[in-house]
């Protein structure tokens, strides 16, 4: 079939001025780092996990001091037919102070125990900053894959519109066919339809980051920023990380506090075997004169114990509560540590993975479609390929760039999962890989 020269060289301009930029950066808007310092700033269950552990750094000093001590006043023995504190020597009003002591020991491990706690809602508050960090980057990343997958959509639907128009052009002259007009309005109804499942997702992502940044779920995101290909992280070592994350990663050393917390109530219950004790001290003042003499006023001293005598079904069982609740946490540590070390090797695998991917796209698939969709043109231009085959040769190149874009997004995803596994902020360190 021959096609007009100028028809030809016209539909040759629209492939090429639809070719995605893959360097291409975002208008001004949110980058990741200001996400990432937003979310810090402005996430609420963040604020209320500080919050939590100011609250718990409180306790201690608390939970070492005595009680607060008894002040008493009494009118002890007072006649009842004139109720006269002369009347009777053994009248008198009382004026009483008593302290209750608890055996020596029993106040300083109640005080370790809420150090303890204390620590580990601290740490608990920086895992949920590693969390946080962590879902802010893999929410804005998937979100950047959606707006270059939204952008490249919608560079296609512009091509194909400019090609059911020379189409219909041809047909309508006797010089086309129209299998050509309907094919090429069948791939943009897919394209339309590409386009509204993208922006559903573009949304959805949207409300997850903001209600990550603390603002409202509404709140329109445009992204900013050049977007990084590179992947710096090229092999992980997953057992350097591991060891790492014992010694850092928040939630382990948070549940490592709560097994010492755990080991200073079993002290704290064996103590209870012991007494605890209350002292007292009571000034009487005496009215009145005995053979003419003023009365003296007396003084009384007390000293209290409690007595532990059903050790049986108090004391004993106490003991054996603390120790298995001490025994849950140290197999609740080994479970969480085990589960690190999983999400260690699942997040490096996905890294390595993603990686040669992008290699894969970069070397071999992008140029691979690159050079099919120049080589359709060049024989479309000299009337050896047809219409069709040039217009999937074209779809077939911009679906290969979203993927690529996914493939980027997804090993960006998987750097912000490995780190806050290993319990870091970044992998690397120094190296803004985030712009």
């Amino acid at each position: 079939m021959h096609v007009p020269q100028k028809v030809r060289r016209m539909l040759a301009y629209t492939v090429l001025a639809t070719v995605p930029n893959l360097s291409m950066a975002w208008a001004d808007g949110l980058s990741l780092s200001e996400a990432e310092v937003l979310a810090i700033k402005h996430n609420p269950a963040l604020a209320a996990a500080t919050k939590n552990a100011a609250a718990m750094a409180a306790i201690p000093s608390q939970a070492g001091s005595l009680p607060d001590p008894t002040l008493s006043f009494n009118a002890m023995n007072l006649p009842v037919d004139s109720f006269s504190t002369t009347q009777e020597a053994m009248t008198q009003l009382q004026l009483g102070f008593s302290q209750a002591i608890p055996f020596p020991g029993k106040l300083g491990l109640k005080s370790e125990a809420a150090e303890h706690m204390a620590a580990a809602a601290l740490q608990n508050q920086q895992e949920f900053k590693l969390v946080l960090l962590r879902n802010t980057r893999i929410h804005w990343w998937n979100l950047a894959y959606l707006d270059k997958a939204l952008s490249i959509v919608r560079q296609n639907q512009s091509l194909l519109r400019n090609l059911v128009r020379i189409a219909e052009t041809k047909y309508k002259t006797g010089k086309g066919l129209q299998q050509d007009v309907l094919l090429a309005q069948l791939e943009l109804s897919k394209l339309l339809e590409q386009e509204l499942k993208l922006q559903a997702a573009q949304n959805s992502e949207s409300a997850t980051l903001n209600a990550l940044l603390g603002r409202a779920a509404a709140t329109p995101i445009a992204l900013a920023g050049k977007a990084k290909t590179n992947i710096s992280v090229q092999r992980p070592d997953t057992a350097a990380l591991k060891v790492w994350a014992r010694e850092h990663r928040p939630m382990l050393l948070a549940m490592n506090d709560q097994v010492l917390a755990a080991d200073s109530m079993v002290a704290l219950a064996q103590k209870d075997y012991y007494p605890d004790f209350k002292l007292g001290a009571v000034y009487g003042f005496r009215s009145g004169t005995t053979n003419r003499q003023p009365r003296p006023d007396m003084a009384s001293l007390m000293l209290s114990m409690s007595l532990p005598l059903y050790t049986g079904s108090k004391q004993d069982k106490a003991v054996d509560q603390r120790m298995a609740e001490k025994a849950k946490a140290e197999f609740s540590w080994q479970d969480a540590a085990n589960q690190v070390d999983a999400e260690i090797d699942a997040a490096a695998s996905d890294l390595r993975i993603a990686r040669k991917q992008l290699t894969l796209f970069e070397q071999g698939i992008l140029p691979q479609a690159r050079q099919t969709t120049a080589s359709m043109l060049a024989g479309y231009q000299v009337n050896k390929v047809d219409f069709l085959n040039l217009v999937r040769a074209q779809l077939n190149e911009f679906n290969t760039d979203i993927q690529y874009w996914q493939q980027v997004s997804m090993a960006r995803q998987a750097e912000a999962r490995l780190a806050a596994a290993a319990g870091k902020e970044d992998l690397n360190k120094g190296d803004n890989n985030y712009e």
